[in-house]
């Protein structure tokens, strides 16, 4: 193993198929149903292919109760060579989960988490984990690919159907959807090997230990109301007409019989028509 670079995936423990009862809205969760997330999983995976592409040590951490050790027993089944349970913070925002993992990461380069998580879903440790740990970062990726050893290069989405190539270097925080990769099958010499592994446990920070949060409002976003013309009309059904455009032309579908790269220029034609491409 490479003692220049250190790769940790943060995962989350949550229930994947949690019951609703439908006349309280009251969320009951089992532990049997628990488990990590696609995103999360492919963060495993991630970590382990930059791992074996720069002979670095993988480290796979959760904030999470005893029940997750097992999972965590999963992951040194696929390959890692560490795992680490941070003792779960009960109802933590996401700063502080950030905080109490960023005190066991100290001194790692490369840290990949899932995009978002499959309870809250705000995505938002990865982006507090960056700054706790003064770290790069690249969040929501669609690919991860290694380079020379402690730099990778990403693709990110942007909007408007484009994406965006980037090279980072270490230290550096990384999120993943869960179509980057999937988490390999584990072989059952490995499964059996890894039965009474020790995990790693480490205390969570107390709550004088951490940065205060204030909560300054808990009303919903409203989006900024935007002044518009009024509908031109001398009558109320000309004035319909024109908020509803039912009298504009209109681009009347078709079917094309086309080759791929055809095909490609014609949607990248009709999505400039519309404006979303320059």
């Amino acid at each position: 193993m490479s003692a220049s670079a250190r790769i940790a995936a943060c995962v989350k423990w949550v229930d994947l198929r949690p019951e609703i009862d439908s006349l309280s809205g009251a969320v009951s969760e089992s532990t049997r149903s628990s488990g990590f997330s696609a995103a999360d999983q492919a963060a495993v995976e991630t970590a382990l292919r930059l791992g074996e592409a720069w002979g670095a040590e993988v480290t796979v951490l959760c904030v999470g109760p005893p029940q997750v050790d097992g999972a965590l027993r999963e992951a040194l089944a696929a390959g890692a060579q560490r795992a680490i349970r941070v003792d779960s913070l009960d109802d933590a925002p996401s700063a502080h989960v950030a905080a109490a993992l960023a005190a066991v990461l100290d001194g790692v380069d490369t840290v990949i988490c899932g995009d978002y998580s499959a309870d809250r879903g705000s995505g938002a440790v990865p982006a507090f984990l960056a700054a706790q740990l003064g770290a790069a970062q690249a969040l929501g990726l669609v690919a991860v690919d290694p380079a020379e050893s402690g730099r990778v290069l990403v693709t990110r989405r942007v909007g408007g159907g484009r994406s965006e190539r980037l090279e980072l270097a270490g230290p550096m925080v990384l999120s993943v959807e869960g179509s980057v990769a999937q988490l390999r099958r584990a072989s059952l010499a490995s499964v059996l090997a890894s039965a009474d592994a020790p995990i790693e446990r480490s205390s969570a920070p107390t709550p004088t230990q951490l940065h205060p949060i204030a909560v300054l409002d808990r009303s919903a976003v409203r989006p900024r109301a935007r002044a518009l013309p009024a509908p031109a009309g001398a009558t109320p059904r000309d004035r319909i007409v024109a908020l509803t455009g039912a009298l504009v032309d209109r681009t009347p579908p078709r079917t094309v019989v086309a080759s791929p790269d055809e095909a490609a220029d014609l949607i990248l034609d009709q999505l400039r028509q519309w404006g979303y491409l320059d």
